[in-house]
């Protein structure tokens, strides 16, 4: 394959800055989008993407952007549900189109969404094709990576991994989902309606202790505000002292009731020593840190275009980042 023709599906921020990235690698072809968004559909990619025209014009179906060109691989980024993915990803197979997508739950679903995990595992095998969730977190830094690690290791006791982040460098609906800019009171409302939170981490959990050979008890997802000690202004909002300038979960995978997986995610505004930890006991003990962290927004688009060689040669079905051919960076096909 000289070329892999590529229909992206879903043009909000991380798509298209995806486009972009698309077009600076050898060997790829956007051949079609879909956004049915009125704000979106009918425009020329290019120009929604803030750069020349590409002659592709945003549809409003799948049906339309396929008209054309078949396709060798579907970009899905849209929502970060299986509830919602799921349809998308059907309607997707349908057209016996592979699948990458960001959706953050589709990393890991067989132990939170079991059901729907099996819907889409079986369709995607009836139509010979393969559906991956991946992203930079969940999806790389605090499952992939560290199940990696432990390959150099005898045994292991327990695994921590602590991602750290100065949120004034993300982009903003990532900033407003970690909760940045509200009072405690609405923080606290967004929480309990499961609004506002970093999706991902039981995933991230499960597929750690799935590779470990670890049956999870009981998961705890523990969410606080990081609250402003101090007033803080950004190009786009203003954080008093005492509101919520970002988010912090927690994550406890236990076994037998032994907590044996930590999962720590702080990321906010003005948030001080990024960085990103995986800290492994067993034979040997290991401690990787990644000094300043690494840029999710950046991430996130580069492992999914990364992605697109490693679930064109796997086997057909729901696949995890701990299942395909190793994923890395190519400059051509």
């Amino acid at each position: 394959m000289d070329t892999i023709k590529i229909v992206q599906v879903g043009l909000g921020p991380l798509g298209q800055k995806i486009t972009k990235y698309i077009l600076e690698r050898k060997g790829l072809e956007i051949v079609g989008a879909v956004d049915p968004a009125p704000d979106k559909a009918g425009k020329d990619l290019g120009e929604l993407c803030s750069i020349d025209k590409l002659g592709i014009q945003v549809s409003k179906s799948l049906d339309a952007a396929t008209a054309n060109s078949k396709p060798d691989v579907a970009l899905l980024t849209t929502v970060s549900d299986m509830e919602r993915i799921t349809p998308q990803i059907e309607e997707i197979l349908s057209y016996k189109i592979p699948i990458v997508s960001t959706c953050e739950e589709l990393s890991f679903p067989w132990e939170t969404s079991p059901e729907l995990a099996k819907r889409i595992d079986e369709e995607a095998k009836s139509n010979n094709v393969s559906v991956l969730g991946t992203g930079v977190n969940p999806g790389f830094l605090m499952d992939f990576l560290p199940i990696a690690m432990t390959g150099v290791c005898q045994d292991v006791r327990s695994i921590k991994v602590s991602r750290i982040q100065d949120a004034s460098f993300r982009r903003i609906p990532f900033q407003k989902k970690i909760g940045a800019g509200l009072t405690l009171e609405e923080f606290e409302e967004k929480r309990k309606s499961g609004t506002l939170r970093h999706v991902g981490l039981r995933e991230s959990m499960h597929m750690i202790a799935s590779k470990m050979g670890w049956k999870l008890s009981r998961t705890e997802d523990i969410l606080t505000p990081v609250i402003a000690e101090s007033d803080i202004e950004t190009d786009v909002m203003k954080i008093s002292r005492g509101m919520a300038r970002g988010v912090q979960q927690i994550g406890k995978g236990y076994v037998n009731g032994e907590q044996l997986i930590t999962l720590e995610f702080r990321a906010a505004i003005g948030e001080k020593n990024s960085h990103d930890t995986i800290e492994i006991k067993g034979t040997p003990d290991i401690t990787s840190t990644i000094k300043g962290g690494v840029n999710g927004d950046i991430a996130t688009c580069a492992v999914t275009i990364n992605a697109i060689k490693s679930i064109l040669n796997t086997t057909p079905g729901l696949k995890t980042m701990a299942d395909v051919p190793v994923v890395s960076f190519f400059h051509n096909v």
